[in-house]
């Protein structure tokens, strides 16, 4: 059954051991952070931390930081197993015949009921704030010492594209400067920086709102990289086999998820700017401060004895690496389709996201390993990649040490390594410019006649499969355990 709230996701983990209660009086300020990354990184528990100082509201964050708890967070046994649901959907065909349409009704009728419908009352309206709302209330955390102050970190940010209507969800980081105003960390490639110029364009505020603690499959959905123009809460609804309840704002006309913990209303002046950051990022390094819109809030609704859901990111491996693995398996099968002679792709947590990207490909004539490249760089959030390696399908792209051993012997650098011009990920503190700069695409593939190879590849030492078969088996006779 779908976690209808966080709550029944906290009680899950509880019940799988996977939560780690702290009652010991703790600071929001750096303390918390450091505590949250040490168990992170030694792969701990889920932690709530239930007496923050100086507040009422407990703090949930390390939810997401595993495998295991990544597949409890989408209620599935593994990502793989979920993007084959994915690919099962995208097998539909037009049908020919009038006993085709018959069987396909079930399907269809399966991905309506994914999406998201509107209700009148909910649980984010117990509490309704709109007399001197204060975000002061809320324990928002500051995670690293040159913070340039408190962020809230874990938001799902819903806005109305001007022009259609349809709704889009981002998680953008929020600045807090004071009681009722944070910037809007809206990065200029994503899709809701296309909204935000939209209504820059008009000369209109946006209307913003901002849920906090929403179920693990809303939350997920909101980091995701979506074709433009897709509800996020319809890959959620897909995620949770049950559609997400929303409702409507109070002093905006925006829809958010009714059972959030916490809910942010207000809007952004286009024509109004501020200085954000810097912010200890998931590059491990903190990005510099720039100008960035402003969040003015105009109301708070919540749940009674609401919980702040947060997440800490800086050097990896921490609590967003595994939230980036979920999505790079989720998101294979759309890949292969446009691509299907890819074969396998990995982002290691090294290379944060958007600075390494290995692909393994069924190579079928010569170039095909540029083509790919070149390909993903055209592909979405692909564009940030700043180094895509391509290997051939023998290559296991999870073990770095069989990585980087094929990946050398079979590259010439000169031959081998292109480089390319274009857009840059906004955290890259190294392109030759902000969001612009040079990538680099690597062929590690065997190269053919055709490619200006003409000497004779060499294979791969390996043992006979008879002679492993023997020794295996009379292993303990050498006197090995």
């Amino acid at each position: 059954m779908a976690f209808k709230d966080l709550r029944e996701f906290i009680a899950r983990l509880k019940r799988e051991g996977e939560l780690h209660h702290i009652t010991a009086p703790v600071s929001p300020e750096l303390e918390i952070c450091e505590i949250a990354d040490r168990v992170c990184k030694n792969g701990g528990k889920a932690l709530l931390f239930e007496n923050v100082s100086g507040f009422d509201m407990p703090v949930f964050i390390n939810a997401f930081s595993s495998e295991h708890r990544m597949n409890l967070a989408l209620e599935t046994d593994s990502i793989d197993s979920l993007a084959s649901e994915i690919t099962d959907i995208l097998e539909i065909k037009t049908p020919e015949s009038f006993f085709e349409k018959i069987k396909m009704i079930p399907k269809l009728k399966q991905i309506a009921d994914f999406f998201p419908r509107t209700v009148s009352s909910a649980p984010c309206k117990e509490i309704i704030i709109k007399d001197s709302p204060s975000l002061d209330k809320l324990p928002v955390l500051k995670c690293w010492p040159e913070d340039a102050g408190k962020f809230i970190t874990l938001p799902c940010v819903f806005v109305r594209d001007p022009d259609n209507g349809r709704r889009n969800c981002g998680m953008y980081r929020m600045q807090v400067y004071d009681s009722k105003t944070t910037g809007m960390h809206i990065h200029v490639h994503k899709d809701g920086a296309s909204v935000y110029r939209k209504y820059k364009d008009r000369g209109e505020k946006m209307e913003v709102a901002v849920s906090i603690g929403t179920d693990p499959a809303v939350t997920f959905a909101a980091t995701t990289p979506l074709p433009e123009g897709i509800d996020e809460m319809i890959l959620a609804g897909f995620i949770r086999k049950s559609p997400v309840d929303m409702v409507k704002c109070e002093t905006i006309d925006v829809e958010v998820p009714a059972c959030s913990e916490i809910v942010l209303e207000g809007y952004v002046d286009p024509s109004e700017i501020r200085r954000e950051g810097p912010f200890g990022d998931h590059t491990g390094f903190y990005s510099l401060a720039g100008d960035y819109p402003v969040f003015h809030l105009t109301a708070i609704t919540m749940r009674k004895n609401p919980i702040y859901s947060t997440i800490v990111v800086g050097r990896p491996p921490m609590e967003d690496c595994y939230m980036g693995t979920a999505i790079e398996r989720l998101f294979l099968p759309l890949i292969k389709k446009q691509f299907p002679e890819i074969v396998d792709m990995h982002l290691p947590f090294e290379g944060v996201f958007h600075n390494l990207l290995l692909v393994s490909i069924k190579k079928k004539y010569p170039g095909h390993a540029r083509k790919i490249m070149h390909g993903l760089w055209g592909l979405g959030q692909m564009m940030y990649t700043k180094v895509i390696v391509v290997t051939e399908d023998n290559v296991n792209l999870r073990d770095p040490k069989e990585v980087i051993w094929k990946v050398l012997s079979n590259m010439a650098p000169k031959r081998d390594i292109e480089f390319v011009i274009g857009p840059t990920e906004t955290l890259d503190h190294a392109s030759e410019a902000h969001t612009f700069g040079s990538k680099m695409g690597i062929d590690a593939t065997r190269k053919w006649k055709e490619e200006g190879f003409d000497r004779e590849w060499p294979e791969e030492c390996i043992m006979s499969a008879d002679i492993i078969e023997k020794v295996t088996k009379r292993w303990k006779e050498y006197g090995f355990r």
